[in-house]
C-alpha cells in the first residue's frame, strides 16, 4: 500500500490500493520550476539519474510483491493501455487496438507486433495468457495480483496477436487494472529459468532492464537499447536519454533531503510538506506536486467492537475530530480537509457532498454519547453499564502527530485512547488481522472501485467489518455501471450512505511531493510517481 505518510502505509498493504500504480484522474501535477531553469536546452544522452525512495522492495518479481515493488516493477515493464494524461482517455500500449463487446463482458485486444523482452523473447498473446494464468493459479500464491485479476473468467489467445479477456460480468474499473504494473506482461521463460530466484532476476519489456540489486544500497537499471514503443506523450519514445537509473531506498525523509542537497542524489520523492514549501522558490530544484486519488487519510473503526456498532458513538466521533486543525498542523495548510472517503483528484467525487460531512461540534457529540449511555464518571473519563470507554490507537511513527492529535480531541470528550505505536510491517500486519480498536488508514488508487475494496463485506480491505447490504448493491453496481455519468451519480449515492451510517471518520486529502536537482531534465509525472524516459543530465 518510508516517512511516506499515507502513501507509504498504502504501498505495504499489498497493492490494491496504492501500489504506485495507477494513473492519475482528474488532477494534473503541479511542476514548480524556476524560471531561470524554464529555457529549452538540446537533450543530451549518457549519465545517472540517482533517486530516493522511503521504501525498499520485498521482491522485483511483479506478481510477488506484498506491495512495495511497484515503483521499482514498473520501470522493468510496460501494460496493455495507458491513460492519456492530456485527455484521461485510455488508449492501447503494448495492445495496437481494443474492442470491448456489447454486453461489457468480453475484451479483445490486438498485440503490437516488433516488441521483446529484455531475454529477447517476443511479446505475443500468449505471452499476456501465460502471465494471467500464472498470477490467477492459486499455487503462485499471488495474493495482490490474483484480487486485482479476480473479474477475469477466461484468457485465450488464439494467435499470436489476438488476446481476448472473457470477464465474468462488466467491470468499468477494468482499465485501470490493465494500466498498472501489476498486470504488466512477464516472461514465463525467464520465470522457468531463475525459478525461485525470479524476483531477484527480473525480465520486462519496459525501458529499462536489471542490472543489479543489492539490498540495502538500491537497485540498478541501465536503458533497454531496443525499447522503441514508447507512448506518445514521452517526447522521446526510443530508450532512456540516462545510460542509468539508480533507486535508493532511504526510509528516513530527513537523510532524503540531506542526501539531495549533498548531490548523493537526483531526485527525492515523498518529501515532507515542510521540505517540499522550502525548494519550491530554490533556483536549484524542482519540484512535483498532486493531490493523491483514492481515499483520504482516515480514522477507521473496528465495527466489530460493542462500542461502534452504535451508530450514534460513530456519528459523535465524526464530530469531535478537529479537522482543519489537523490539516494545518500536519500538512501545514497544503491538504484539504475531507467530507467523504473519496478523494476529489478521483472520478465520482462532487463538491455538492461537503454538506453532508459532519461537522466539528464537541458539544453535540456529547449529547450523542450520553443519548448512547456513555456517560462521564466523577473522573471524567466515559463508562456504560461498569465498561470504561478506552481504545487502543493503533499507528506508527510516520502518523504520530495525527494519533496525538486525535487522542487529545477523543480525549476532551472523555474517550480514553491509548496510542499503539508499531514499526511499519507491524502496524501492517495488525491492521490486516483487525487486531484494533481505531486506526489510520489511507489508499492511492485512480478509480473510485477502491471504495469496493474498502467497504464491501467481501472487500479486500475490509478492515473495519463493514457489513451493509445496501452498500454492497451500490459499490457493485458501481463496478458494473459502464456510462461514465450514470457511474458517477452511483458514487454520490455510495458516499452519501457512507457519510450517513459514520463508519469511518475522514480527515484529509493530502498531496505527494517530490523535488529534484534541477541539472536532471526532462522528469515528467505521468502516473502516481516521476517517469525518466524524456530525462537528461546538464552538466
Amino acid at each position: 500500500m518510508m516517512k511516506n505518510r499515507r502513501n507509504m502505509y498504502s504501498v505495504c498493504l499489498g497493492g490494491l490500493v496504492t501500489l504506485c500504480m495507477f494513473l492519475v484522474v482528474g488532477c494534473s501535477p503541479q511542476t514548480t520550476v524556476p524560471a531561470e531553469q524554464q529555457e529549452g536546452a538540446e537533450p543530451k544522452t549518457g549519465g545517472t539519474i540517482t533517486v530516493a525512495y522511503p521504501f525498499e522492495p520485498d521482491t522485483l518479481d511483479a506478481h510477488m510483491s506484498a506491495g512495495s515493488s511497484g515503483v521499482y516493477t514498473w520501470l522493468l515493464g510496460g501494460s496493455l493501455l495507458y491513460k492519456d494524461p492530456a485527455t484521461n482517455e485510455f488508449k492501447p500500449s503494448l495492445a495496437s487496438d481494443y474492442k470491448i463487446s456489447e454486453d461489457a463482458k468480453t475484451w479483445t485486444f490486438t498485440i503490437r507486433s516488433g516488441i521483446t523482452f529484455h531475454d529477447g523473447t517476443p511479446l505475443t498473446a500468449r505471452s499476456f495468457k501465460e502471465t494471467f494464468d500464472r498470477a490467477l493459479n492459486p499455487k503462485t500464491k499471488a495474493t495482490t495480483i490474483a484480487e486485482v485479476l479476480a473479474p477475469i473468467k477466461s484468457v485465450k489467445a488464439p494467435d499470436d496477436q489476438t488476446l481476448v479477456l472473457e470477464l465474468h460480468e462488466p467491470n468499468a474499473a477494468f482499465r485501470d487494472t490493465l494500466g498498472n504494473y501489476l498486470t504488466q506482461p512477464l516472461s514465463l521463460k525467464a520465470i522457468e529459468k531463475a525459478g525461485e530466484s525470479y524476483g531477484w532476476n527480473p525480465v520486462g519489456v519496459g525501458p529499462w532492464k536489471l542490472e543489479s540489486w543489492k539490498r540495502g544500497e538500491g537497485v540498478t537499471y541501465v536503458r533497454n537499447e531496443d525499447f522503441h514503443w514508447g507512448e506518445p506523450y514521452y517526447d522521446n519514445q526510443g530508450p532512456p536519454r540516462a545510460d542509468k537509473l539508480i533507486i535508493k531506498a532511504i526510509a528516513d525523509s530527513q537523510l532524503r533531503m540531506s542526501a539531495l542537497e549533498s548531490g548523493a542524489i537526483d531526485v527525492a520523492t515523498e518529501v515532507p510538506v515542510k521540505d517540499a514549501i522550502q525548494y519550491r522558490d530554490n533556483p536549484k530544484y524542482q519540484t512535483m506536486e498532486y493531490l493523491r486519488p483514492g481515499v483520504g487519510f482516515m480514522l477507521e473503526m473496528n465495527l466489530t467492537r460493542p462500542e461502534f456498532q452504535d451508530i450514534q458513538v460513530r456519528k459523535a466521533f465524526n464530530m469531535l475530530v478537529n479537522k482543519e486543525a489537523i490539516v494545518q498542523a500536519v500538512t501545514q495548510g497544503e491538504g484539504q480537509v475531507a467530507h467523504t472517503p473519496l478523494s476529489p483528484s478521483t472520478l465520482g467525487y462532487d463538491k455538492s457532498l461537503e454538506k453532508y460531512g459532519y461537522q466539528y461540534n464537541v458539544n453535540e457529540a456529547k449529547k450523542l454519547l450520553d443519548d448512547a449511555g456513555w456517560k462521564v464518571n466523577g473522573s471524567g473519563v466515559r463508562e456504560k453499564d461498569g465498561k470504561i470507554f478506552s481504545l487502543n490507537l493503533l499507528s506508527m511513527a510516520d502518523f504520530n502527530k495525527e494519533a496525538q492529535l486525535l487522542q487529545a480531541m477523543l480525549g476532551e470528550a472523555g474517550i480514553n485512547v491509548k496510542i499503539q505505536n508499531l514499526e511499519t510491517s507491524g502496524y501492517v500486519q495488525e491492521v490486516v488481522k483487525g487486531n484494533f480498536d481505531v486506526t489510520l488508514i489511507s489508499g492511492v488508487y485512480e478509480d473510485p472501485d477502491i471504495l469496493y475494496f474498502y467497504f464491501h463485506s467481501s472487500g479486500a480491505y475490509n478492515l473495519s467489518g463493514v457489513k451493509d447490504d445496501k452498500l454492497d448493491a451500490l459499490l457493485l453496481k458501481g463496478r458494473t455501471t459502464i456510462q461514465a455519468d450514470a457511474r458517477k451519480q452511483v458514487y454520490l449515492d455510495v458516499q452519501k450512505h457512507l457519510i450517513e451510517q459514520a463508519y469511518v471518520v475522514p480527515i484529509y486529502y493530502d498531496k505527494a511531493f517530490t523535488v529534484i536537482n534541477s541539472r536532471v531534465k526532462g522528469v515528467k509525472w505521468t502516473s502516481v510517481m516521476p517517469t525518466y524516459n524524456d530525462s537528461w543530465i546538464e552538466n
